[in-house]
């Protein structure tokens, strides 16, 4: 199932994932249902073999966005992104998706498609600020769980409570540019 466009439009985050730098992390937003990951052979054996239950997560990410519901861990995203955006959660912290909502991580985790922990691991876009929007992540997600869109820094900023509308009263900085 395609990521929704419109997946943090009007939304409260349910967790974000910080980068132990201090000053940026990216939220996580609420699921938008069991997809792909839930029907797939090789995720559903991971989680049993990891002793976890299979659940909703959510949507990792603001501009740079992946539905740890409909990932399947391909590593794809990862293979394709040429500044390394996405690590492989799991090889830095081996815990359950839901426990990683609310950590910090350091961003030591593997960028290389064939390292993931297991099928249970998710990209996680923890250098979302580091993206270049050349949308090679997005072309290449067999489930299509991955948007791209620099348009999404709305939601982000309006969740952190920081969101000012041009034209608000607020001096434009580019004004005299």
């Amino acid at each position: 199932m395609p990521i929704k466009e419109d997946f943090c439009h009007n939304k409260k985050p349910i967790g974000k994932i910080m980068h132990s730098d201090g000053e940026h992390f990216h939220w996580v937003w609420p699921s938008q249902g069991l997809a792909e990951a839930s029907k797939n052979p090789d995720v559903l054996a991971a989680y049993k073999k990891n002793g976890e239950k299979m659940e909703k997560i959510g949507v990792s990410g603001t501009m740079v966005a992946v539905d740890w519901d409909s990932c399947v861990a391909d590593g794809a995203c990862i293979e394709a992104c040429p500044v390394q955006v996405f690590q492989w959660y799991r090889t830095e912290k081996d815990i359950s998706a839901v426990k990683a909502i609310h950590e910090t991580f350091d961003g030591t985790g593997s960028s290389v498609k064939e390292e993931r922990h297991d099928y249970s691991d998710n990209a996680d876009p923890i250098r979302e600020h580091d993206c270049i929007w050349c949308m090679a992540c997005v072309s290449v997600c067999p489930p299509q769980a991955v948007l791209v869109d620099q348009g999404n820094q709305e939601w982000h900023e309006k969740a952190l409570g920081t969101y000012q509308k041009l034209g608000s009263g607020q001096a434009n900085p580019h004004a005299h540019d």
